[in-house]
């Protein structure tokens, strides 16, 4: 039996594996707020078990009893497995993270540097950084999707539709940062504010610049299908001079309208704009703009377009008449382009106070209720209302991932504009959000390493957050376990040194590799381990007669003093040495101090007596402790003697 079971979960996607089999699904799903369906689930006959990992959560049918006993019974044989973050197995959205790391870092390190008037010019350069690494992002998934969906050049069709889906998500977060930049770290006053809005509008809304490269490429533009919709369009973005350019050839073509084309190509030139380098106030701006207003009310009150619908549609638009506006909705495409173009037409010197009027007005006026809001439009809104942090919780529902909001945030922040949002559990919006991108990158097998750098920029939890992640990174390659090692020693954070280095010496010891082992002991500072390690040591050279590794013995240096065994290991191949190099006075020497030390094994004695036999039989000098060698001797013949009598008695009974 399939059903439904409810998960409140955000970005999860599902795979399944029967068991025994690798878990490995293919990745997938948004990172929304609802309902995950897992099949073959039965709630009413079965329980369900789950265990959370770093990054995911794996889920399993049981069934106990009140008495906790488990009831043999046939059910799903499957194993769930929960993903979210999934956008991090994306291949270029995975440039997208990459390339926006080294644009966060660089922001956290000129910090100190920012101030005054050059503070807001980089940090708008830095906004702007980012939105070019969002827009190449787009471009390139964009041409993925062109190509996915060529039916004989794609491998998977099907794919397609996620691609051109993955689009729109990265249009829109491009679109949503433009808008922030504007209102939030720009911060545009009147005048100034709707030529930005007009840049925005343009970068966003393309589809004429495709259409004006067919317009022109045919034989007769003006007796194009498309052509007035291309005059309309400039002229609902306010692209002026090309509209005229545009009028001036249905002029050429069509004598009997080139009077009216000349009067409108006139208002369009003579219209009060306000230039970046303009240095006119806005009262001016708006004295020349209100008679400009009144001279375009005059023209078609005297039906001077009268005889060309078209030429009078334009003009109406340019008066700002609201119906004709709403008339070009299929043109317009959305409420917020209805809205610039309105401000434009109707009210250029808008202040940022008051967009927000107008920005519902519009979207009430341009869905006139027959539909609702979209999530899209919900941001939008909230930006135009100055709600950032309304602007930051939509966007953490709808779009895909953290990545968003994290850096948005982040950028947010530095403009000192959420200095007063802290959440109850003990850290601001802006490292909490970091925090959630951070751990999502620690899912993925190599973006972890940029994971580090955004918990370093987390002052509160970001330390103990990069302590618990990095312990679950799995060490499957000797290079890999460098990697984090490096990233711990440069931290101090030295619990987690220690056992990465023990796991690498457990692995060593487990593949037989007693060098490799003994020097991640030794970098763990292990004493234990040490000490086992140097007894697999000396048994294998008990077993063999003979050391392996001897490199590393031999240059054990100060480190030998970790551990006594470590110690002995390390002075008993330096007796070797001094034995092969016909030292034999030196050797019986440090042999003696062996002995008398009480640090060699109980099972390596007897290999001790048995080296010290042949520097017995040797010339004794002065120099060495001549007592405790004859004490040695006599020793060594009592035990022989005591031998000889044992053995003796044994074979006479």
């Amino acid at each position: 039996m399939l059903e439904a079971i409810l998960f409140f979960l955000t970005g999860c996607s599902v795979g399944s594996s029967k068991p025994n089999e690798k878990l490995d699904p293919p990745p997938g799903g948004r990172k929304t707020l609802g309902i995950m369906l897992i099949p073959g689930m039965n709630s009413k006959k079965k329980q369900m078990c789950f265990d959370w990992g770093p990054g995911e959560m794996l889920v399993c049918e049981t069934s106990f009893n009140k008495k906790g006993k488990s009831e043999k019974a046939p059910g799903c044989p499957f194993i769930y497995f929960i993903r979210k973050d999934v956008d991090v197995y994306s291949q270029i959205l995975r440039k997208l993270f990459n390339e926006s790391h080294g644009i966060f870092v660089g922001l956290q390190r000129i910090e100190e540097e920012l101030t005054g008037k050059s503070r807001k010019a980089q940090l708008v350069r830095v906004s702007k950084n980012y939105r070019s690494v969002i827009r190449a992002c787009m471009e390139e998934m964009h041409q993925v999707a062109i190509a996915a969906k060529d039916p004989v050049a794609a491998k998977d069709p099907a794919s397609g539709h996620q691609f051109s889906s993955q689009v729109s998500i990265l249009s829109a977060m491009e679109l949503i940062w433009n808008l922030c930049e504007i209102l939030f770290i720009e911060v545009a006053p009147a005048g100034p504010l709707l030529l930005h809005l007009l840049d925005w509008v343009r970068l966003h809304v393309c589809e004429v610049d495709s259409l004006s490269a067919d317009v022109l490429g045919s034989e007769n533009p003006s007796k194009h299908e498309s052509f007035w919709n291309l005059v309309t369009v400039l002229v609902l973005q306010g692209r002026l001079d090309e509209a005229r350019q545009m009028l001036s050839k249905e002029a050429d073509a069509s004598p009997t309208s080139a009077g009216m084309c000349r009067i409108l190509g006139d208002l369009m030139r003579t219209m009060p704009v306000l230039s970046p380098g303009n240095t006119q106030t806005l009262t001016e701006l708006e004295l020349k703009w209100q008679h400009w207003h009144e001279e375009c009310e005059r023209h078609l009150q005297d039906s001077t377009f009268a005889s060309s619908p078209h030429l009078e549609s334009l003009c109406k638009i340019m008066v700002g008449d609201e119906a004709a506006l709403l008339e070009q909705k299929d043109l317009l495409s959305n409420w917020y382009h209805f809205l610039v173009t309105r401000l434009l037409y109707s009210h250029p010197t808008v202040k940022p106070i008051d967009l927000h009027f107008y920005a519902q007005s519009s979207l009430d006026l341009f869905l006139g209720g027959e539909s609702s809001p979209e999530p899209l439009d919900n941001i939008l809104m909230a930006a135009f209302e100055f709600d950032i942090h309304q602007v930051i919780k939509e966007c953490s529902i709808a779009l895909s991932n953290w990545w968003f909001v994290a850096h948005l945030t982040d950028l947010l922040d530095h403009c000192k504009l959420l200095q007063s949002h802290n959440l109850y559990f003990g850290s601001n919006m802006r490292e909490f959000l970091l925090l959630e991108y951070a751990s999502g990158l620690f899912a993925h097998h190599s973006l972890w390493q940029l994971g580090v750098d955004y918990f370093d920029y987390c002052p509160e939890l970001g330390r103990v957050s990069l302590e618990l992640h990095i312990e679950r990174i799995p060490l499957s390659t000797e290079q890999k376990a460098l990697k984090v090692l490096r990233i711990c020693e440069q931290r101090q954070m030295t619990e987690q040194v220690r056992s990465i280095c023990k796991i690498l010496a457990m692995k060593a010891i487990r593949n037989n590799r007693l060098g490799s082992a003994l020097s991640w002991s030794i970098r763990a500072k292990d004493a234990a381990f040490a000490t086992l390690v140097s007894d697999r040591f000396l048994r294998d050279y008990s077993e063999r007669g003979c050391f392996s590794d001897l490199d590393l013995i031999d240059n054990l240096g100060p480190a030998m003093m970790l551990s006594d065994r470590l110690t002995f290991l390390g002075k008993y191949r330096e007796f070797h040495r001094l034995y092969g190099e016909k030292r034999f006075v030196d050797g019986a020497s440090l042999l003696l101090s062996l002995m008398t030390s009480q640090i060699a094994p109980r099972s390596f004695w007897m290999t001790l007596l048995t080296d010290a036999l042949p520097l017995l039989e040797q010339k004794q000098d002065d120099d060495i402790e001549t007592t405790k060698v004859e004490m040695l001797r006599l020793a060594l013949a009592r035990n022989l003697a005591r031998a000889i009598i044992k053995e003796g008695s044994l074979k006479g009974s």
